[in-house]
């Protein structure tokens, strides 16, 4: 590589003008040093925040109540039943937006092993509400109704085994509440039959938006739905079927 001279590139001038603009050409590179030298010395200065600044903390039990269900929450994570269920920060969103919004009629598809069914529960049990979860899978439904049983929030749920496309729609509304996180490929199908049982005000929630993107789609151009992300764990899009 070629060293750059400053007199190379310096204009036909005078002895003492070409002085000069050789001073000035110094003078430039001394305050470039001292900037990048000031600039340096203040990121050391300033402590790099993580790329996560919020601390985390496992959820408190308010009851015994509580206890009990996050107890058996811990246990499917530790013996590793989880099978594709939401992770934690989704399902204390679930919880959240259950208990806040007062939820009674909650619509689940997709049950899996019951883990997002007791983050429900946690909600449920202070709204004096019900669940409703579809699960295809004989095997996944019979652990669900255990963990229920174990959590002792079995009389707060009830388990539909089949096929949900066609279970769905038997459904009574008003639902305050649906979640559908089941086949992906299915997802605008159950946002067409859930949505009409869905009351003004009450919300729909999908899991794993970032691989449906028919159902994305479908969320955010429909003039009765307003949708938000919430992409903290696994990806959640938040509906509300307006009023």
């Amino acid at each position: 590589m070629t060293r750059f001279s400053q007199e190379k590139w310096l204009p036909a001038a005078p002895a003492g003008d070409r002085e000069t603009i050789l001073a000035m050409f110094r003078c430039m590179k001394h305050l470039l040093l001292v900037t990048v030298l000031l600039i340096a010395a203040a990121r050391l200065a300033v402590p790099q925040l993580p790329a996560t600044s919020v601390p985390t903390s496992p959820p408190l039990a308010r009851n015994e109540a509580e206890k009990k269900i996050l107890a058996v929450l811990d246990d499917i994570v530790k013996s590793h039943h989880t099978y594709l269920s939401v992770p934690m920060q989704d399902g204390r969103a679930l919880r959240l937006l259950t208990e806040s919004s007062g939820a009674k009629s909650v619509v689940e598809i997709g049950t899996s092993t019951g883990y997002s069914g007791l983050w429900f529960c946690l909600a449920l049990q202070s709204t004096g509400g019900h669940l409703t979860t579809f699960e295809m899978d004989h095997g996944r439904a019979t652990m669900a109704r255990g963990h229920f049983k174990a959590a002792g929030v079995d009389n707060l749920v009830t388990i539909v085994e089949g096929d949900a496309h066609q279970n769905v729609p038997k459904l009574k509304g008003p639902v305050d509440l649906a979640f559908i996180d089941a086949d992906k490929d299915g997802y605008v199908d159950y946002l067409n039959k859930v949505l009409p049982l869905v009351r003004p005000g009450g919300l729909i929630l999908a899991h794993n938006v970032d691989m449906v993107p028919d159902y994305v789609r479908a969320v955010t151009t429909r003039a009765d739905l307003e949708t938000i992300f919430y992409m903290e764990g696994g990806g959640l899009a938040m509906t509300l079927k307006k009023r």
